[in-house]
């Protein structure tokens, strides 16, 4: 089993937790109150600029055969992931040049700069953002609501570009052949983060 595959295995049940919170169960039914998705948003914008900077980290370090990869996912993240959360923030009255880090926002962004200092830690302390929004997505796509502003926020994650990018992450991870222990450390410590991230500041 690749180092990706085992971590996937570790990561579904905390999937699976996540698929219980009220503000991911709000999302689905398309019923979450307006201000707490604002919250949310302005939160998850913050969290893709660094994110953005993770990627960027990363490809500094990358052998070359790869540096076109990290700089790709960069690049959709900042064009795609965070188009969308500008097109949201209008529909939801977001403020997001004025919105500051929470206290989920600052440990995790926190953890996945400090964990990028390592090129092959970096790509696993990541990666349960990128597969952990595809994998909620696939099931979210499911039985979509009726909003279609949350039905849009699902189908992007939902989409099969997304998914392609996940399985460019996943093979980032497996050649990079991090310590298979140390990995599942840093992973199971991003799903946590993103666990908590749903509980957004009011």
């Amino acid at each position: 089993m690749s180092i990706a595959a085992r971590l996937e295995e570790l990561g579904l049940p905390l999937v699976e937790q996540q698929l219980t919170h009220p503000t991911v169960a709000g999302i689905a039914t398309g019923e979450l109150a307006e201000p707490v998705f604002r919250s949310w948003l302005e939160q998850d914008y913050l969290f893709l600029l660094d994110y953005v900077r993770v990627f960027s980290r990363l490809a500094w370090q990358a052998p070359a055969a790869h540096l076109g990869d990290l700089v790709d996912l960069a690049h959709a993240t900042y064009h795609e992931e965070l188009s969308l959360h500008r097109s949201l923030a209008a529909e939801f009255g977001a403020d997001l040049n004025g919105a500051t880090k929470g206290a989920p926002c600052q440990a995790y962004t926190s953890f996945l700069l400090e964990s990028a200092a390592s090129y092959a830690e970096g790509l696993a302390a990541l990666y349960p953002c990128m597969w952990g929004y595809s994998t909620l997505g696939a099931r979210l796509a499911q039985h979509p609501p009726a909003d279609p502003r949350y039905r849009r926020w699902i189908d992007t994650y939902a989409d099969p570009g997304f998914a392609a990018l996940t399985r460019r992450c996943a093979r980032l991870l497996d050649e990079a052949n991090p310590d298979p222990v140390r990995a599942e450390q840093l992973f199971l410590e991003g799903m946590h983060h993103e666990i908590a991230f749903w509980d957004v500041p009011r």
